[in-house]
């Protein structure tokens, strides 16, 4: 007999070990399927998990699900969510009023040269400067000049 098969009749013993671990239905679901996948994997590779004729090894089956487990948990702890109910009564100096800042960004912008605006705005959209340079015929040197010069420029101007 196949051992997934077997591994298969005691399904909701499974489900009840990943319960037993504290996560819910769902998740607990998912890692025993990752649990059968791996049982595939390791069967195919010729590793004999059979106990006596027709059961499973109990014990090797609940170490895949607690490895499982610790993998799921591990990858959760690098995940950090914000309290959106914690961030919308932030105040204090540290809070920004981005329609500030892009205003006076943009109050900063028109006070420039067209060519200047021309030039940023177009290697700030994602255009490389070496491609502008070969659309246009302006040198390469000149146009990196002018955009690290409107920069630096709006760098100072923004207090940044």
């Amino acid at each position: 007999m196949n051992v997934l098969e077997v591994a298969y009749k005691k399904h909701k013993i499974w489900l009840n070990i990943c319960k037993s671990f504290g996560l819910d239905k769902f998740t607990s679901e998912d890692i025993v399927q990752e649990m059968y996948i791996k049982l595939h994997h390791i069967t195919e590779k010729g590793t004999d998990i059979s106990y006596k004729e027709n059961d499973i090894n109990y014990y090797y089956v609940f170490k895949i699900l607690y490895t499982l487990f610790l993998q799921l948990k591990k990858k959760q702890n690098k995940v950090r969510f914000a309290d959106e109910e914690l961030l919308r009564h932030v105040e204090g100096p540290d809070q920004m009023n981005y329609k500030e800042i892009e205003d006076r960004f943009n109050e900063e912008f028109e006070k420039l040269h067209w060519y200047d605006q021309k030039v940023f705005e177009i290697v700030s959209s994602g255009t490389r400067i070496s491609e502008l340079s070969r659309k246009t015929t302006i040198t390469y040197i000149s146009l990196y000049n002018t955009y690290n010069k409107v920069k630096k420029h709006l760098k100072k101007k923004m207090g940044l």
